[in-house]
């Protein structure tokens, strides 16, 4: 008899899956959820979510340790997790570069992966009706609004880091609204990332764990709460809630148009972060056309790694529902 393996090739795939989701949650502009929902797990991970409730609490409390495994889908959770953070804590630096010394190419790929998430997830709407319609243009005008907004700075105190925590973690389980934008007009985007660079570099301090346990403590409030209620809504009023989800994603297209500008005439030694931009019309040249491919090329592997999850399923996806 064969024992079970620790580790599955399934297993393996959620931490990939959850590899991706960090590496775009620390991207201001590019949601996780939208990332989940491109790889197939936007439903489960809800789901898996929503269940950290009284039910899981009567479990542990009477030792059914099997039972509470099952509720919460640990084994999933635990493995998009792991690459989660690891996604976020070995490609925060390259992002960071990336987006300083390659700006309009890197958009120019994160704009293909949204905008072909976006049509993957319009095809799942069963009934396109007016009051939907509605909706998603709502959706879609407030995402608009929202990724013009400008960025501030705040100081940095445990309270006020805690709420945008909540608030932050909100919008990174919806997509097209990117908890790292959120972050950084909340002014906290650059505290946190700036911690999350030090702890992975190895500058690990006192004031760094605080700055992380506070963090955390409020992304799973504001988690456990709102995914119950995303969780209903999926369940009760799917096509609504998928056409706001297209809405929104629609609308975020605006933080990732590859073509701008600084929004004013900053001093040479200004450092990045600290610099706005604004979207402008490209000219046409040869840097156009290396911007369009990217973004083709970012639309058409959205495409694909869709056909290839529809044609080789490697694990039954949890309903709302449960």
């Amino acid at each position: 008899m064969n024992s079970p393996r620790w580790i599955t090739w399934t297993d393996a795939s959620f931490v990939l899956r959850g590899f991706l989701m960090g590496a775009a949650d620390i991207v201001p502009g590019v949601s996780g959820g939208t990332v989940a929902l491109i790889v197939g797990i936007y439903s489960r991970l809800v789901t898996a979510i929503s269940h950290f409730d009284l039910s899981l609490v009567n479990h542990l409390r009477h030792r059914r340790w099997q039972a509470a495994v099952e509720h919460v889908d640990l084994r999933f959770c635990v493995a998009l997790g792991c690459g989660i953070l690891l996604g976020a804590l070995s490609l925060a630096s390259l992002m960071h570069y990336l987006l300083e010394h390659e700006m309009s190419r890197t958009l120019a790929v994160f704009f293909g992966l949204i905008l072909a998430s976006t049509f993957l997830v319009a095809r799942q709407v069963e009934r396109w009706t007016a009051p939907n319609l509605a909706a998603g243009a709502l959706a879609a005008l407030f995402a608009y609004w929202l990724c013009g907004q400008i960025a501030a700075e705040a100081e940095m105190s445990y309270g006020y880091l805690f709420f945008c925590a909540m608030i932050a973690i909100c919008a990174m389980i919806l997509p097209g609204i990117s908890g790292a934008f959120v972050l950084l007009i909340l002014g906290m985007y650059h505290n946190v990332t700036g911690v999350i660079k030090d702890m992975a570099s190895g500058n690990i301090t006192v004031d760094n764990i605080l700055v992380f346990v506070v963090f955390g403590a409020g992304c799973a409030l504001g988690l456990g709460a709102f995914s119950r209620i995303l969780r209903v809504l999926l369940t009760r009023y799917e096509a609504a809630t998928m056409t706001v989800l297209c809405g929104f994603m629609l609308g975020s297209l605006r933080r990732v148009w590859p073509f701008k500008n600084p929004a004013a005439d900053y001093p040479p030694d200004t450092p990045f972060k600290r610099m706005d931009f604004v979207n402008i019309w490209p000219t046409i040249d040869v840097a156009l056309v290396i911007t369009l491919l990217l973004a083709f090329a970012g639309f058409i592997a959205v495409l694909a790694i869709d056909w290839i999850a529809r044609r080789n399923p490697a694990t039954p996806v949890r309903s709302a529902e449960t």
